[in-house]
């Protein structure tokens, strides 16, 4: 049992290592072959050495200041990309999914569940949409980032935890550039007539005034008290608000998932 326990482990390490680093903040890691021929147990190893890797490495890069002001070193951008990867390859996969969930110790086991169930969300989501070039730039510091959300709830009571679950959905914090294929613009991704009436006479496509524009209309449309209700209006999918609510219940609970996030890309 001990040797068999040790090859998991090495095996676990060898599949993160296997990936490669993300060149560049622009670049996007996939799974590699090893990876995608995984079995459960296999993964279920890789999973939990990235995610001891990934929180070290999100540690040393808050240490230089935290929120940090300088963009994700290549550390925390290798590891967040095998996560997102992986939980898109398992959103496909079902069964595989419930497996490797099952042979993860917690808190992990429900993360990873939780984050499977959003991507799943939003892969119905955006199915049968035609296909269009993402464009993709270095998103604001997340320092940057944090203090809107901060400022948004004070002026409106819209808790961060929410606004950043749809700044990840919509641009992934603003890393996606170009607008949606039914022509909503910036890094929340406003209808130019919604815009109208809740941008606050600002800018659609500078993420301070749109994450206040979002702020605002999510507080007319019942938030804080009635989130759901809120998101609804938001867009009106119950595929999108579900997704939504799973990223921002992760974010408030655990103190490094925004980091993670924050890394992932289109």
């Amino acid at each position: 049992m001990l040797l068999a326990a040790k090859i998991a482990v090495l095996s676990a390490v060898g599949l993160v290592a296997g990936l490669g680093s993300v060149a560049g903040d622009e670049s996007s890691s996939t799974p590699a072959a090893a990876a995608r021929s995984a079995s459960a147990a296999e993964l279920s190893a890789a999973l939990s050495a990235n995610n001891l890797a990934l929180r070290a490495a999100i540690d040393t890069w808050r240490a230089e200041g935290d929120p940090p002001t300088a963009p994700p070193p290549q550390e925390v951008m290798s590891s967040a990309r095998y996560l997102q990867d992986t939980v898109r390859d398992l959103a496909s996969r079902k069964n595989l999914a419930r497996t490797t969930v099952e042979l993860l110790d917690n808190p992990l086991a429900g993360e990873i569940r939780e984050l499977v169930r959003a991507a799943v969300d939003l892969r119905r989501l955006s199915s049968g949409w035609p296909s269009h070039h993402v464009e993709t730039g270095n998103p604001r510091p997340l320092a940057e980032l944090e203090g809107y959300y901060d400022e948004a709830f004070r002026r409106f009571g819209v808790h961060r935890h929410y606004l950043a679950a749809i700044h990840l959905v919509e641009s992934k914090f603003g890393r996606v550039k170009n607008d949606s294929v039914a022509g909503a613009q910036g890094p929340m991704q406003f209808i130019p007539s919604t815009w109208d009436i809740y941008g606050l006479g600002g800018d659609i496509h500078d993420p301070h005034d749109a994450i206040l524009g979002a702020a605002n209309m999510l507080d007319h449309n019942g938030a804080p008290t009635d989130y759901e209700r809120a998101l609804f209006a938001y867009n009106p999918s119950r595929l999108y608000v579900d997704a939504v609510k799973r990223y921002a219940k992760l974010i408030k609970r655990d103190p490094y998932a925004v980091y993670f996030l924050y890394c992932w890309g289109p």
